[in-house]
């Protein structure tokens, strides 16, 4: 599949990217609304998945914490599941980190739901801790080990 990952700068992303998620998380997986969009939204670096006709196919995003780097709100629509979409917004989120100064030496992790974790285990990510329930969704905490 012929698809490329953007860095959004517009509302236009950022109205796609909700839509993803209000799609996955909330029609989906039940997660409710007014949880699914939250006091981080301004602060986070956003980006979206887009087919070779401009259609959405995935999101995801990044932010600071008080513990590092925190990897989140990662979906992909239905109809694109399996074909590459998850790990190339991984991909562009790392190198978007990478590139940035304040990145450095800080560490990297998400709360992986747990049918995603094979695909954060491929990027150097590993589990710790014990699973916790966020929204009703069991997940693990995984960190990124650094080479």
């Amino acid at each position: 599949m012929l698809m490329q990952v953007h860095l959004i700068t517009d509302p236009t992303g950022r109205q796609a990217a909700y839509r993803i998620r209000t799609q996955v998380f909330v029609e989906e997986q039940g997660v409710p609304a007014a949880a699914e969009l939250d006091e981080f939204e301004d602060s986070a670096v956003h980006f979206w998945a887009t087919d070779a006709q401009g259609q959405a196919l995935g999101t995801a995003r990044w932010r600071f914490t008080d513990h590092g780097i925190k990897l989140e709100r990662f979906a992909v629509c239905p109809a694109a599941r399996g074909q590459g979409v998850g790990q190339a917004l991984v991909q562009a989120v790392l190198a978007n980190i990478a590139a940035h100064p304040a990145s450095q030496a800080r560490p990297r992790y998400l709360h992986a739901q747990v049918a995603a974790m094979p695909l954060y285990l491929k990027f150097g990510f590993v589990a710790q801790g014990e699973p916790f329930a966020e929204c009703g969704i069991w997940h693990y905490e995984m960190v990124q080990k650094m080479p």
